[in-house]
């Protein structure tokens, strides 16, 4: 009897033992890869791929003259493939490897390090490189987003080694800044200046936008502007593009929740209705200024919405995100509209009047608008936002927005100097007047024949 009941001890002990012990391979104390949340992650890194090719590639296509679709389509199509091996080998360890304040380190060249788990410093429940992959993303489309402002005039080799700098010495800095370990302005990870950047507004709008308009009056205008019309080819190819940034844009800003809990469902909301309001927004301007509202008028509208929620998408109420995307409707049509005339540059594309201003102005209203039921970063208890009580915030919005403004004047002016003395930046005026299409790459995005029918 005795023995047999020190058998029936020993089996419940061993049982016991086999249900705590971490699984075989799997060492105890290892974060655990959430399935639910990996597939959301790998599904919003496609959604923000689809952002670059098709939807910008898209947008910004059918804006020019169609002598110049295919070369602009090129610009972000390289995009794709010379940023993700950059990412692979050096982009990606410069972001988010341990360094500084100002920069990452080398740890992760060639993705060293790398692998299946995940990395608890950044996203504890999905494989680090699922996170890799994600932001890489990011890192794709903000060079492409800058190819907008010197559309149909520089050099595709220019484009590539501009390019290639640029996500080197400006993006890959400023990523960690704001969202890599150590990082000045990184809110989440103890920066000293804790900037409020949910999906990167600084990072990427205003970077990219910025960066745009000092390449815009770099480069000079296109040959006849502002006195040659120069409408869009296709509105039907950035309307079809527009809608595809739309819906592309919840892996941008959902996704950045790094998994499918509530703040992702927050973030996603947040995101549709800042771009609906400012849509409206735009429209409305529109209409009482030109009498009619345009396709052309909506679709811009509705980027810049998504342009200026997208600091503030994890941090702000549904009713908050109406607001952010009203006011940036009618402030980046009139900068588009207004200012732009007033100056007079040629930011062939607005790439600065949706994504530099919206960038800005979404940077600023999300220190303004920040919650924190929405999002607790700073910490339990602490007011997030400048409604809610935290009036130094704006003061660190503020000075995320001056630092990525001057990164990005300075940093692009050398890199265009160097550039330009190496290789050149613009086309010939020769060039010009054929087209991208054929003069840099022998083709045509419509031929002849085809379009006599």
């Amino acid at each position: 009897m005795r023995l047999r009941s020190v058998k029936v001890y020993l089996a419940v002990l061993l049982g016991l033992v086999l249900a705590t012990a971490p699984a075989f391979g799997q060492a105890a104390g290892t974060p655990k890869v959430d399935s639910g949340d990996n597939s959301w992650m790998l599904v919003s890194s496609a959604l923000v791929l689809m952002m670059s090719g098709p939807g910008l590639a898209l947008f910004y296509g059918g804006l020019v003259r169609k002598k110049n679709v295919l070369g602009t389509f090129m610009q972000t199509f390289a995009m794709m493939a010379v940023i993700t091996v950059l990412w692979a080998v050096v982009m990606y360890s410069l972001a988010f490897g341990h360094g500084n304040a100002f920069i990452g380190g080398f740890h992760h060249l060639f993705l060293k390090g790398v692998g299946l788990t995940p990395n608890p410093t950044y996203a504890a429940t999905i494989p680090e490189q699922t996170f890799m992959v994600y932001q890489l993303m990011f890192a794709i489309i903000t060079p492409a987003l800058i190819t907008g402002a010197f559309a149909e005039r520089m050099k595709f080799s220019a484009m590539l080694v501009f390019s290639v700098l640029w996500a080197l010495f400006i993006y890959s800095p400023m990523a960690h800044m704001v969202w890599g370990e150590g990082g000045l302005l990184n809110a989440a990870l103890g920066g000293k200046f804790p900037c409020l950047d949910f999906a990167g507004g600084t990072v990427v709008h205003v970077t990219s936008g910025v960066s745009a308009l000092v390449t815009a009056i770099y480069l000079g205008k296109r040959i006849g502007y502002p006195k040659e019309p120069m409408p869009p080819h296709s509105v039907v190819l950035s309307f079809i593009g527009a809608c595809l940034l739309w819906v592309g844009w919840f892996g941008f800003n959902a996704g950045s929740a790094l998994a499918s809990g509530t703040l992702a469902t927050s973030a996603f909301v947040a995101t549709h209705f800042g771009a609906a309001t400012a849509a409206l927004g735009w429209l409305a301007a529109e209409w009482i200024r030109n009498g009619k509202p345009s396709a052309l008028g909506g679709i811009s509208g509705a980027v810049a919405g998504l342009v200026a929620i997208t600091p503030a998408a994890g941090f702000v109420t549904p009713m908050s995100a109406l607001v952010i995307g009203a006011i940036a409707g009618v402030f980046c049509f009139y900068m588009v509209v207004t200012v732009k005339a007033i100056f007079g540059y040629d930011d062939s594309l607005d790439a600065f009047g949706v994504h530099g201003a919206g960038g800005t102005l979404g940077a600023i209203l999300t220190g303004i608008f920040a919650n924190s039921s929405i999002n607790p970063l700073l910490g339990p208890g602490k007011a997030t936002g400048f409604f809610e009580g935290n009036h130094t915030q704006v003061l660190n919005q503020a000075i995320g927005v001056g630092l990525a403004w001057g990164i990005s004047i300075v940093g692009t002016l050398i890199l265009l100097f160097i550039v330009d003395k190496l290789i050149g930046l613009r086309v010939s005026p020769e060039d010009e007047a054929i087209g991208l299409d054929l003069s840099q790459h022998g083709e045509e995005g419509y031929h002849a024949e085809a379009s006599a029918h």
